[in-house]
């Protein structure tokens, strides 16, 4: 009898190890398949753009060269994108956190007047959009249109995440907010200095998605943007991968003739090497910023979503 269980033992070992070893194999595939074009745009943004056009550039840099990142920091044009970039995600995330909590607290009273209301309206908005024709008539009558304006007031309220910050200050004991106010506590000092605290999670990672999406933004800076001065890093990209794409189809080899008459300091520099580096400047505030938020990820996420 004990040497049955121990053959089952080795047995049932030996398939785990095969299990294992199949679940390891795929996880490196899609972890290769997954990582490899991110580091073939990084291995092109840092070789010389010309001597890219020519291909076979697969694992290093043939030609190493910092061209390319130093055509963009000197470019006005692409400085001016950053600094509008960097400045609404950071003052869009701010103002977003703290308005959609600000609404999530005050949705969170089951006997607030008119909830049901409420939540039929912003129900109705979460899943129905007036059109790009009538949002953009509401813009200019508000006066937004063509202002900074236009990147900051209509994200200020996230529905997905206030009705998650919803079900979190809810789960929230009643009892300590209740002391607040024996203590003589107002509702703006209980939010303030009780209710915020207690949600470092989850104003984490809403702060995390709502200034990812600022920052990836190019749609309203396309509609709603004439002025140059105001165009968005993400923007720019776009308008460089389609006259790239232009390129390619007109047989220019991808060259592009603006890069050499705007007084950059090399014209080794392709419109494709140029989309690479700027890809690559995009994403790094962002990998920069991820693992300080990760920690409050998963734990933001699942907080308030399971009742008990």
């Amino acid at each position: 009898m004990a040497s049955q269980r121990a053959k089952n033992r080795i047995a049932r070992s030996r398939e785990d190890i095969v299990f294992d070893s199949i679940n390891y194999f795929l996880l490196a595939v899609i972890f290769l398949v997954t990582l490899y074009p991110f580091y073939f745009v990084l291995i092109l943004s840092f070789n010389e753009g010309i001597d890219a056009v020519r291909g076979g550039i697969y694992l290093f840099p043939r030609k190493f060269s910092l061209e390319n990142f130093q055509n963009l920091f000197i470019s006005a044009k692409w400085m001016a994108g950053l600094s509008v970039s960097a400045a609404r995600t950071l003052i869009g995330t701010l103002l977003g956190v703290l308005f959609t909590s600000m609404v999530a607290y005050g949705m969170s009273f089951r006997n607030m007047a008119f909830r049901k209301g409420y939540y039929a309206i912003i129900i109705f908005a979460m899943y129905f959009h007036g059109g790009l024709i009538p949002t953009f008539l509401l813009y200019r009558t508000i006066g937004i249109m063509n202002t900074f304006g236009v990147y900051i007031f209509p994200s200020l309220l996230s529905i997905f995440f206030m009705m998650v910050m919803v079900a979190f200050f809810q789960d929230i004991p009643a009892s300590l907010l209740e002391a607040a106010r024996i203590d003589g506590a107002g509702e703006w000092r209980i939010y303030v200095r009780v209710v915020l605290p207690l949600s470092t999670s989850i104003l984490a990672t809403s702060a995390l998605f709502i200034g990812v999406n600022h920052w990836n933004s190019w749609l309203d800076s396309a509609y709603y943007v004439q002025n140059k001065d105001l165009k968005t890093l993400s923007y720019l990209m776009m308008e460089t991968i389609n006259k790239s794409m232009i390129d390619r189809m007109s047989m220019t080899g991808g060259v592009d003739v603006s890069v050499q008459t705007q007084g950059y300091a090399s014209t080794a520099v392709t419109t494709r090497s140029l989309q690479m580096a700027a890809m690559i400047l995009s994403v790094a505030p962002i990998i920069c910023v991820y693992p300080f938020l990760q920690r409050y990820f998963v734990k933001g996420i699942m907080l308030g979503s399971i009742k008990e």
